[in-house]
């Protein structure tokens, strides 16, 4: 099994694993020898594609080369472009959308099993696990094809998310990452009203759960109550993932973005002010359609104002059939380069001088792993991949992973911190 792009793929992958696991040896490494590769596609924007075929391109040719039987391709990639796709790699042997499991079990002579719903094939860590709380949204961003791709908005029901919290919970899993295309819409299908807060707070009872991280949401009605959740209950992570994209109203409103510049930053600095210890991830798109060199600076102003903890930058790529598409991609390809590269060294600033505050201070640290002569973990301000790590030499101390331990921060760099275990 191979799996390409975000975490929500992941949790489609480990699904499809737990089914196959009935019948089949299943390895989550596409350099370990086996006879069927299946390979769960990205198709977000222009690198991932490219990432995705060059996969499936890699997977034909082992297969030209008698080193695998069956190739099998499903994912985003798959579903946007089935058509395509099958005329251009006819040694492919099925083409799989999004939500075809019970077909892809049934091309590998797999029966579904209904008892198994809720149930994964984890492939992360035993001690955190991501948790998909709906599919599809209802945004009409005018840059994104997640909706073409994934349908509309389709949140899990509460019975079926803590059943499947609790089975995660017996299995070890301590910190449990929730994941959408839109947290923040949760429920509104189902109850006819935002009920994310909700969700969280009856998560949080579910015994063996010590921190629930945030990911993914959607600054337009964002609910403020969330944020109450996060200051007062103690298994919530003072971590909020949501990306904003730009601060310029003229582009906010092309994106189709539902809120104006002013409006966005009168939201972060409420975020700030509720939760004042909260560490916040955002994402931006640089080189969007018109994007000025007045419009970049205004989006560097408030990267610089905000201090963002966590920061994510793209470079803007059209994509077929979204409102954006129809939009001249006028600002040339080293002028988006250079742009992300000004941002993401703002930021990288910014990451040193947060980092250099920490030193002296005592905090909460979950082990991943171990990694050379390092324990490598993470405070409750940091997901795994994509943030800071926590990384204690192995010289004086003997930790477990999955464990929690207090350790206080020595020194720091640009994204990484080194601590000492508090005894």
């Amino acid at each position: 099994m191979v799996t390409l792009g975000c975490s929500k793929n992941l949790v489609d992958s480990e699904v499809l694993m737990r089914q196959l696991d009935y019948r089949y040896e299943v390895i989550n490494d596409s350099n370990e020898t086996s006879d069927i590769m299946v390979i769960n596609t990205c198709g977000f924007i222009a690198d991932a594609k490219e990432e995705s075929i060059d996969m499936i391109l890699s997977a034909i040719e082992a297969k030209k080369a008698g080193q695998l039987q069956k190739v099998i391709v499903t994912g985003c990639l798959s579903q946007r472009y089935k058509t395509e796709l099958a005329e251009e790699m006819d040694n492919v042997d099925a083409f799989f959308g999004v939500n075809d499991l019970p077909d892809i079990l049934r091309s590998l002579e797999v029966d579904y099993k209904k008892e198994l719903v809720g149930e994964r094939h984890l492939t992360t860590p035993s001690h955190f696990a991501y948790m998909k709380i709906s599919e599809g949204c209802d945004r009409s961003c005018a840059f994104c094809a997640i909706p073409l791709i994934r349908g509309k908005h389709v949140s899990k029901p509460f019975e079926e998310i803590i059943a499947e919290a609790e089975k995660l919970a017996a299995k070890g899993v301590k910190e449990l990452l929730l994941i959408a295309q839109d947290l923040t819409y949760y429920g509104l299908d189902l109850y006819k009203k935002r009920r994310i807060t909700e969700l969280v707070h009856r998560i949080s009872k579910v015994k063996g759960i010590e921190w629930i991280r945030l990911h993914y949401a959607y600054p337009a009605g964002f609910p403020e109550d969330l944020l109450d959740v996060m200051r007062e209950n103690p298994k919530v992570c003072k971590y909020l993932d949501i990306p904003l994209q730009h601060i310029s109203s003229r582009i906010l409103q092309s994106m189709k973005r539902g809120l104006d510049g002013e409006k966005t930053r009168e939201l972060a600095l409420l975020w700030r002010e509720k939760v004042q210890d909260m560490a916040l991830r955002s994402t931006f798109i640089v080189g969007y359609p018109g994007e000025t060199e007045e419009e970049f600076q205004q989006l560097m102003d408030f990267v610089a104002e905000m201090r963002f903890d966590r920061l994510g930058v793209f470079q803007y790529s059209p994509e077929e059939n979204t409102t954006a598409f129809n939009l001249p991609d006028d600002v040339p390809a080293e002028i988006k380069q250079e742009r992300e590269d000004r941002l993401m060294a703002l930021q990288q600033q910014i990451s040193l001088e947060l980092n250099n505050e920490k030193v002296g201070k005592i905090f909460k640290v979950l082990i991943d792993k171990k990694e050379g002569d390092y324990y490598v973990g993470r405070t409750e301000f940091d997901s795994p991949e994509v943030d800071n790590e926590v990384l204690i030499s192995d010289e004086n101390s003997l930790l477990q992973t999955g464990q929690f331990y207090n350790v206080k921060i020595i020194r720091s760099d640009f994204y990484d911190l080194y601590g000492e275990l508090v005894l």
